[in-house]
């Protein structure tokens, strides 16, 4: 899922797209990227992941949706990436014990 790409100002910037596991924190959110890689003794096909921190300056992603992010400079100690998009949006499910038993 990762890739190099161009953009129109002709930059050559990271992007990758992962899956929101944390917002905790203030304008940052942390996502997991999920690559699958052949090995390359026995050919059988092993997935990884990679927790990357990144710049959400709205507030907007949540737990679970999915996002485009880009690499920029150092923002801080971990944070080398922002958020460009988000992709697709969690789904939301109600709790078991969220309804009111019926008397």
């Amino acid at each position: 899922m990762a890739g190099t790409t161009t953009t129109a100002t002709g930059s050559n910037r990271k992007e990758l797209i992962g899956k929101v596991v944390a917002t905790k924190m203030q304008k940052t959110i942390v996502v997991e990227v999920r690559r699958q890689k052949s090995h390359h003794l026995y050919g059988r096909v092993v997935a990884r992941t990679s927790k990357f921190y990144a710049h959400d300056e709205k507030n907007t992603a949540r737990v679970g949706d999915f996002v485009r992010l880009e690499e920029t400079r150092p923002l801080s100690k971990l944070k080398r990436w922002r958020l460009m998009e988000v992709v697709q949006r969690a789904t939301l499910v109600a709790a078991e014990g969220a309804e009111t038993p019926a008397v």
